[in-house]
């Protein structure tokens, strides 16, 4: 008998409905190879679906805050019951954009240089000035824990005011230089180097609509056209950012490579399994079809992580 599967999907981040489409095509494919699925919200009926259920496993399907940056994680240690992906605290650091930079930095993996901007009247006089210092117009602005570029910006001088003023919920984001260049992704699985893909968006860059948005024709190109050395040095660098992260099963980390340099622009602990998802396309390629990719995630399931 196969074991019974409880998917987590939803949530209340702002990429909720990337995270149902995650938890929907997982389950189907679960279901059609005879697994017992039932998919569950992280509310208030997850203890009382847990008990009645029993699973087996239960496969975190959820992105953004609340579901990928350690929060849930650690309210699923309690159940001891494996889940799938990252811990609470590698998980809390990979969504923390300037944490994780500054790991980046001390172990020496190149990131575009950067300055974390807390919205205060005194600060924003001074802010331009601190930008022309340390970074350069354009630049990427960016919030400190979102993903699937939710509210990233490419800014000028012209408009950076009114788009940070757009963005005072946050309280405080990273202003970012911005490295032009070719978007290049790429999937760590376990301990093993998957594989790299090159995206070439039709938008200004790889947004949120252009990751998810089939109109938005993003053009994916797999294998990556670059050297073998070069092809070799992309995917150390990813699998370096996820051992140094103490990240667990699948992660898919995004550069930028630009003037012969790969630049780390962030590790996602939770990539998507949707239909336009990234990491389930380079196992394919790799011969790892998607079934077979879900089950691998299954088996590296734990807790104490």
């Amino acid at each position: 008998m196969k074991k019974k599967i409880l998917i987590l999907s939803g949530g209340i981040s702002k990429e909720r409905l990337i995270s149902l489409d995650t938890g929907f095509q997982v389950a189907k494919e679960l279901k059609k190879n005879g697994y017992k699925i039932k998919i569950s919200e992280p509310d208030n009926n997850l203890e009382k679906n847990i008990k009645e259920f029993k699973p087996s496993v239960i496969f975190n399907a959820l992105h953004g805050q609340f579901g990928e940056d350690g929060y849930i994680q650690t309210i699923l240690e309690q159940y001891q019951i494996p889940y799938t992906h990252s811990g609470p605290i590698a998980s809390s650091i990979a969504m923390d954009k300037e944490i994780s930079k500054k790991i980046f930095i001390n172990n020496k993996i190149n990131t575009p240089k950067f300055i974390k901007y807390s919205f205060d009247k005194k600060k924003s006089k001074k802010l331009i000035e601190q930008i022309n210092d340390k970074l350069k117009f354009p630049v990427v602005v960016k919030p400190i824990n979102e993903g699937s570029s939710v509210n990233v910006y490419i800014c000028t001088k012209k408009n950076i005011t009114k788009i940070l003023k757009s963005m005072e919920g946050y309280k405080e984001v990273l202003i970012e230089e911005f490295i032009a260049g070719r978007e290049i992704q790429v999937a760590i699985m376990g301990n093993k180097k998957l594989g790299a893909i090159e995206l070439k968006p039709k938008r200004k860059f790889y947004d949120y609509d252009a990751k998810y948005n089939t109109n938005a024709k993003t053009q994916h190109i797999i294998p990556v056209e670059i050297s073998r050395n070069k092809l070799n040095e992309v995917m150390n660098m990813a699998l370096k950012a996820h051992k140094v992260i103490a990240c667990r099963g699948v992660s898919r980390s995004d550069f930028k490579f630009y003037g012969n340099k790969f630049y780390l622009l962030e590790i996602n602990t939770q990539p998507g399994m949707t239909k336009l998802s990234l990491v389930p396309e380079i196992a394919a390629y790799k011969g790892i079809s998607f079934i077979k990719l879900i089950e691998w995630i299954l088996k590296d399931a734990s807790t104490k992580r």
